[in-house]
């Protein structure tokens, strides 16, 4: 018979993870697209496998539900830094991923909520990546009468569209057709966005490697720094997703500080 294996559900705003602890035990290799499947598995959009570092607090291995390595992702990193934060009984904690180590603290906007510096954004083309050189504000791309994105990668790459009514996108037709466009050699996580006002914005999600999900920390920092290097917004606003609203910083050092809520679903295991 098999041990079980212990694992933690969560979510930030509906994008809903399951997390492993590696820390002080390996843990047998598992099938993520089996485990993702919302009818026989434990259903989840991505799967995080903690494990020890010698940078922070932990390591954090993020999955998405099709198996694919991700680098970041900003939902789950708060989520495990309540995790962290509630066990170490610390002020701040230090997550290391694959696109560096992240800080995390209890927000001082929002009782609650969780807030982490995500880093800076990166521009360069080569960077976030991009098939070919050219402006990664003004990507020479059209898909289905969308053009000209804003790329950038904060941890993963992203396309930012700017539309007049976000919720008119018909995200399961255009959303994969982007994600998979030739000038992303390694993929693209997608955004359409409209401005509310200076202060905020509505924007929609296509995840890479995982689809439509009900919000996307990383894809909210994206959509702030577009929207301010185009002069559209101020450096900080609310994004308002699916599954409710994330406030986003890009402070006076050009780094993208998240805040927003997480919640426990449950404690559960798999033999």
């Amino acid at each position: 018979m098999n041990m079980p294996i212990s694992f933690i559900k969560m979510h930030g705003l509906g994008n809903d993870f399951a997390i492993f602890d590696a820390r002080n035990a390996p843990l047998p290799d598992l099938n993520i697209i089996t485990l993702s499947n919302r009818k026989t598995g434990i259903g989840f959009d991505q799967m995080a496998v903690l494990a020890r570092s010698d940078k922070a607090d932990c390591f954090m291995h993020i999955y998405n539900a099709d198996g694919s390595r991700v680098g970041a992702c900003g939902n789950m990193t708060r989520c495990v830094a309540d995790i962290l934060l509630n066990e170490m009984r610390q002020d701040n904690v230090a997550i290391e991923t694959d696109a560096g180590v992240l800080s995390a603290w209890h927000s001082h906007k929002v009782q609650g909520w969780i807030s982490v510096d995500m880093g800076a954004p990166r521009f360069d083309w080569d960077a976030i990546p991009l098939a070919q050189q050219c402006d990664s504000a003004n990507v020479p791309i059209t898909v289905d009468g969308y053009s000209t994105p804003f790329t950038v990668n904060v941890g993963n790459p992203h396309a930012v569209f700017f539309v007049e009514d976000a919720e008119g996108i018909a995200l399961d037709i255009v959303g994969p057709k982007i994600e998979t466009h030739e000038m992303f050699p390694e993929k693209i996580n997608v955004e359409f966005a409209h401005i509310i006002d200076t202060e905020n914005i509505r924007m929609r999600v296509w995840e890479r490697g995982t689809g439509i999900t009900e919000a996307c920390g990383t894809g909210a920092c994206a959509t702030l720094v577009a929207a301010y290097k185009k002069d559209l917004t101020q450096n900080a606003a609310f994004i308002h997703l699916d599954g409710g609203q994330l406030h986003i910083e890009l402070n006076s050092e050009g780094r993208i500080i998240m805040s927003g809520p997480i919640a426990y679903v449950y404690e559960g295991s798999i033999i």
